[in-house]
C-alpha cells in the first residue's frame, strides 16, 4: 500500500515536471532573423501540416515551431516592407531558412527568391 502511494506521487511529480518543462519551451519568433523563401503554384491545393488546403494567394507561411494560427510580422530587411502572415504549415527544412512564405506573402514584401527577414510575433 505504501509502495503504491509512493509510486503514485512519483508519477504525478514526473508528469508535472514534463508539463512545466514543455510550457517553458514555448516557441517564440520575437527577434528571430534569417532567410525566407516562398512556395507557390506547385503546392496550391495540397494539404498543409494543419490540415487545410494551401492557398498561394493567402497571407500564410510555414514555420518549424510556432503554433498553427500564430500571427507573425515578417519584415524584408533589404527594403523595410512587412506583412502579417498566419502560420498554417511546417517548414522550411532547407539550410538556414526560418520561414517559407506563400507567394502572396512574398510578393507583399518584395521577395522573389530568398531574402533576409526578421520575424515578430503579433
Amino acid at each position: 500500500m505504501i509502495l503504491g502511494a509512493r509510486l503514485a506521487v512519483l508519477g504525478l511529480a514526473a508528469v508535472s515536471f514534463f508539463t512545466i518543462s514543455g510550457a517553458e519551451a514555448a516557441p517564440k519568433a520575437a527577434g528571430q532573423s534569417g532567410a525566407a523563401s516562398w512556395y507557390g503554384p506547385g503546392f496550391h491545393g495540397r494539404l498543409t501540416a494543419n490540415g487545410e488546403r494551401f492557398n498561394t494567394h493567402a497571407l500564410t507561411a510555414a514555420h518549424r515551431t510556432l503554433p498553427f494560427g500564430a500571427q507573425v510580422r515578417v519584415t524584408n530587411k533589404s527594403n523595410g516592407r512587412s506583412v502579417v502572415v498566419r502560420i498554417n504549415d511546417r517548414g522550411p527544412f532547407v539550410g538556414d531558412r526560418v520561414i517559407d512564405l506563400s507567394k502572396a506573402s512574398a510578393r507583399a514584401i518584395g521577395v522573389s527568391g530568398v531574402a533576409k527577414v526578421s520575424l515578430t510575433r503579433v
